[in-house]
């Protein structure tokens, strides 16, 4: 799962604990090397076929532009995905720090006893809707997790604030 308890809540522990989150990476660079070589030379098949004719000239920029497009793509996803969350929880704070691509912080804070998480399964903007309500906000959690990783932050975030208070 793309979030890690630095101390997990449970019987025997202490506060702080600390949750960060952050995008999932499915694909690795050298996996990127290996789908965009092996998608220019997929694409580069057809072309094959009319070497040695006129129109050969008119396709290689668009077969140029295939990979060159992959690579811009796929670097801008890399660039959003440094996007990171990380939640602190102490007797007397709750704590969320959204670290933003372009480096930009949010903060937001509230006392536990205060704090509300609440797990929207239909009629939010997606499946499974995160956000944890208190100090006169509600802001969203995991955003970028997927829904069933958003229900088992949410059993377990429930879980840490009720032992909090």
């Amino acid at each position: 799962m793309p979030y890690r308890w630095s101390v997990e809540p449970g019987p025997g522990t202490a506060p702080p604990w600390r949750l960060r989150l952050w995008p999932n990476r499915s694909l690795s660079p050298a996996g990127l090397v290996a789908f965009v070589a092996a998608t220019a030379a997929l694409a580069a098949l057809p072309v094959l076929a009319l070497i040695g004719r006129p129109v050969v000239w008119g396709l290689l920029p668009f077969l140029a532009l295939v990979p060159g497009l992959l690579l811009w793509a796929f670097g801008r996803s890399r660039a959003d995905g440094r996007r990171t969350e990380d939640l602190v929880l102490e007797r007397d704070r709750v704590e969320l720090v959204r670290r933003e691509p372009g480096g930009q912080e949010r903060r937001w804070s509230a006392h536990p006893r205060f704090v509300f998480v609440t797990l929207c399964a239909e009629g939010g903007p997606v499946a499974n809707y995160l956000t944890l309500r208190g100090g006169g906000r509600e802001v969203e959690l995991g955003a970028f997790l997927a829904p069933g990783e958003r229900a088992d932050l949410h059993d377990t975030l429930r879980g840490a604030l009720a032992a909090l208070r």
